[in-house]
């Protein structure tokens, strides 16, 4: 169970979320504690490049970009340049709309 497991079953139970994820890897997208909301995906077709999402990549759970598509797989980033690994639409779990202090 991860910091985000509960976000992801009300994501999949189709309800919006908020919460304030800690961290410094989205620093000039999103800060530390900052209340971030989050939508299902109802197509994940319509998901591009520089999206944020909440998505899990070899089982840890990250609020981070789509850095690059290739068919239905997705790249998955944080904001400093670095790369978690690529994963399909079944990893992730909802889009961020809105970021606030």
């Amino acid at each position: 169970m991860g910091w985000a497991t509960r976000h992801i079953e009300q994501l999949q139970a189709g309800d919006t979320v908020k919460f304030r994820p800690r961290g410094n890897s989205m620093v000039g997208r999103i800060s530390s504690g900052q209340l971030c909301t989050v939508e299902p995906i109802p197509d994940h077709k319509k998901l591009k490049v520089d999206d944020i999402v909440l998505c899990r990549v070899r089982g840890t759970q990250y609020l981070h970009l789509i850095k690059a598509i290739k068919g239905e797989q997705f790249q998955i980033g944080n904001n400093r340049g670095g790369i978690n690994g690529w994963v399909s639409s079944n990893s992730i779990y909802g889009l961020l709309i809105d970021v606030r202090d």
